[in-house]
């Protein structure tokens, strides 16, 4: 019994020290999400996670990434019931998101060299395994009293790795240089002269894509633009796939859409189908005519397979019942509403350096977040727009379906 206690106590002891790092690693996720604002507590959090990750023994680092992987995507299976699966599948998607990032952040446990671990966590900053690019590590100081660049995160880790080369009272002199990351304000950024509706649906995803319900949501978005213009907006935002459907296979929607954007612009989500090719679209539609936005980042495992080819159908096919097979175009596209220019982003993509391309000023960025609520995921989702808001000075309006419609900056 003795010796059984004397193996398990260690271990848990380094669990229990694992759950306090991913706590202090996610708490400015659930600070957000629980309406909880302290930059405060988000600063002091955020450093303690990476001392906690420079200074923890490797076993430390191993729990610690598998929990930091459960406390930021347990929400993934959710999705995974859309698909047919039995709901019992998401706990195993769940435990494999904390594998992986066992994996991610266990290149840390490679070497107990705390300037090494410094490099490591810095260089992990632009990985993003399986093309999923939301563990974005400097993140952590989005509500904080720090910046969010490469160069804050930079100074930060050098800051907290220093004191590992003094001793005394020198041992936390270091900590002045967590002083040059510091960021008490951003520029505001100038709105445009427009006033849009950006319409919160409230679809649950089975209701949503029913056919038996596919005229009541179609008359549901016919609704809100009509409100749109009787309370006078410039402009009427629906969320993604906003019409389940495929939109340039009914002339008659077309048609009315058309008719409408005569009295004021519209843009919606939804999908197309060119010549047997399946797009996840955003339709513009203004003074009778209609412009198609295509998607340029499609989201791993959703909508493409991120695995070798011979891989890919059989996944899709199995798992997904052949709907992870959405194509691409190759560039962003820009609407020009009323003159002004908006990139247009959809869901996932607009958390990409890629739909950043020149810096746009303005964003219409749709999302259909009922995949997977109730979860952190819409609040992870709008710290990470508002983190992409900020370094790249673009003032993004999101509509979405469930939770997340509003302005970020």
């Amino acid at each position: 019994m003795n010796k059984y206690l004397h193996r398990t106590l260690p271990l848990l002891k380094d669990i229990f020290f694992a759950i306090i790092t991913a706590v202090f690693f996610s708490a400015f996720i659930y600070f957000a999400y629980f309406n909880l604002p302290c930059k405060l507590c988000d600063s002091l959090f955020a450093l303690a996670a990476f001392a906690s990750l420079l200074y923890a023994p490797k076993r430390v680092i191993l729990f610690s990434g598998f929990f930091i992987g459960l406390f930021w995507f347990y929400w993934i299976g959710y999705s995974f019931k859309y698909y047919g699966m039995t709901p019992l599948v998401e706990p195993f998607i769940a435990f494999g998101f904390g594998l992986v990032y066992t994996l991610f952040f266990g290149t840390l446990a490679i070497t107990n060299k705390v300037y090494l671990r410094a490099l490591i966590l810095f260089a992990l900053s632009y990985v993003a395994p399986f093309g999923f690019n939301w563990m974005k590590i400097e993140l952590l100081f989005i509500n904080s009293y720090f910046g969010t660049t490469k160069l804050d995160l930079a100074l930060i880790l050098v800051a907290l790795a220093l004191p590992a080369f003094f001793h005394g009272k020198l041992k936390y002199l270091p900590f002045v240089i967590t002083g040059f990351a510091l960021s008490f304000s951003h520029p505001t950024l100038t709105p445009p002269p427009l006033k849009i509706d950006l319409i919160a649906t409230h679809l649950g995803q089975a209701e949503k894509w029913d056919p038996d319900n596919l005229q009541y949501v179609v008359n549901l978005n016919l609704s809100y633009i009509d409100d749109a213009i009787t309370q006078g907006y410039d402009a009427v935002v629906l969320p993604e796939s906003a019409f389940p459907m495929f939109l340039n296979e009914s002339p008659i929607l077309l048609e009315y859409l058309s008719e409408k954007s005569k009295q004021i612009p519209i843009i919606t989500g939804a999908l197309l189908n060119e010549n047997g090719t399946h797009y996840n679209v955003t339709y513009h539609f203004e003074n009778g005519t209609y412009t198609i936005a295509k998607k340029i980042v499609l989201v791993p495992f959703g909508e493409y397979v991120p695995l070798p080819k011979f891989m890919q159908k059989w996944v899709s096919d199995t798992f997904f019942g052949g709907a992870s097979d959405f194509s691409v175009a190759k560039e962003p596209t820009d609407f020009i509403i009323k003159g002004i220019k908006f990139r247009n982003a959809i869901c996932f993509e607009a958390t990409t350096d890629e739909l950043y391309q020149n810096a746009p000023h303005y964003m219409i960025a749709t999302s259909n977040n009922g995949w997977f609520l109730p979860s952190i995921e819409p609040t992870l989702q709008n710290l990470l727009l508002k983190y992409y808001s900020q370094k790249y000075g673009t003032l993004i309006f999101h509509a979405a379906n469930r939770a997340g419609t509003g302005i970020v900056q």
